[in-house]
């Protein structure tokens, strides 16, 4: 697969994966597995449901262990400091660990909320939002992580055609600082130089 880096702001970064494999429980659901993806770049990830997407994105967080293979960040081990790892990553999971007892504006800073069309629900206690604005919240709080590598599971999941847009141009703009990005997504997004790994 090509890879596309890009310069922004003086920063160029390269994740590699070599040939990984992955278990799940007792059943081996990933091998082979082989991308790169440089600065500024997207890799969406393709699948049926139990092709492995959820997997593969856990074991490039560093939450599930590697069968084999090898994850390089610039060429070198990138799970070998795991904090370092986590440090460069933003996580996005099924769940959207919004702490209902918060305010809105208690979970992001404030600027984070207009991107996602929250501003007017700052001081909101949370557990008043619906599935899909607390998932707009949970995308707020990645875009608003300064980590350099977004990792996505899903994260269309209940939202309505406005705020999948509103997802894109976030995803634009995280690609266009020097980002890069790893979804698992059955919505279709339009979005440039957008690689896609079919698991």
């Amino acid at each position: 697969m090509p890879v596309r880096p890009f310069r922004r702001q003086g920063i160029l970064h390269l994740l590699t994966a070599q040939n990984l494999a992955v278990f799940r429980g007792e059943r081996l659901v990933l091998k082979g597995v082989a991308f790169a993806l440089g600065s500024g770049g997207m890799l969406l990830l393709r699948g049926e449901n139990g092709a492995g997407k959820s997997t593969l994105l856990r074991a490039i967080a560093g939450l599930t262990p590697l069968a084999a293979g090898a994850l390089l960040w610039d060429n070198s081990p990138a799970l070998a400091d795991r904090a370092a790892h986590a440090a460069r990553i933003a996580w996005l999971g099924h769940l959207d660990a919004v702490k209902p007892a918060l305010t809105v504006a208690e979970h992001v800073p404030l600027a984070a909320l207009k991107p996602v069309g929250l501003e007017r629900f700052a001081a909101l206690p949370a557990r008043f939002l619906s599935a899909g604005q607390k998932r707009r919240l949970a995308i707020a709080r990645v875009a608003a992580s300064g980590r350099p590598l977004w990792l996505l599971d899903e994260p269309t999941t209940g939202l309505d055609a406005a705020s999948v847009d509103r997802f894109a141009a976030l995803c634009m703009a995280h690609r266009a600082a020097g980002g890069m990005i790893i979804a698992s997504t059955h919505t279709p997004l339009d979005l440039p130089d957008m690689e896609v790994l079919a698991l």
